[in-house]
């Protein structure tokens, strides 16, 4: 996505605001159903109208996903919490299985990745999509979920334990 779309999409051209949620939906859509499971569409759909509803407040079009990923974990997890304000805290050994590109192999396998995930609660998917999935680090994380970095290296811990507990049970 280049600048001048963004910044054509945040002087209202309508052209311009399609292109730009056009191509952030594939991404928001992603973290949305890892984190909200049952409930991303509704997250993603909420995501994309604050997005649009916001982009004007965006100061550097270069910050468009960081500031949209944002937004979708925000949305995320209050879907997948019904509303309720969940405190957003998590830290760090990686289990060598966690990872999805090692674990998830066949079919069978991703059904088990995905039941031990819905067995989460909302904020330890979320660390866990952001960590293995997109590859944030640490400061990353706490930005999007406006946390220090100390709470996320924290829930990050207890996520993983709590995978692994419940993967190997």
């Amino acid at each position: 996505m280049d600048d001048a779309t963004i910044r054509r999409a945040q002087r209202g051209d309508p052209a311009a605001l399609e292109e730009v949620l056009r191509d952030l939906a594939p991404y928001l859509g992603r973290i949305c159903g890892a984190i909200a499971l049952q409930a991303g569409d509704d997250a993603l759909q909420e995501t994309m109208v604050n997005v649009a509803r916001h982009l004007g407040s965006l100061r550097e079009p270069a910050a468009l996903r960081g500031w949209a990923r944002r937004i979708a974990v925000r949305e995320a997890v209050r879907a997948a919490t019904h509303g309720r304000d969940v405190p957003v805290d998590l830290a760090g050994v990686d289990p060598a299985g966690l990872d999805p590109r090692r674990v998830v192999g066949d079919g069978s396998t991703a059904v088990e990745v995905r039941a031990v995930l819905e067995s989460l609660e909302p904020d330890q998917r979320a660390v866990l999509v952001m960590r293995h999935l997109d590859g944030l680090d640490e400061l990353e994380m706490a930005e999007a979920l406006q946390v220090a970095r100390g709470t996320v290296k924290s829930r990050l811990h207890r996520a993983r334990a709590a995978f692994r507990e419940r993967w190997t049970a």
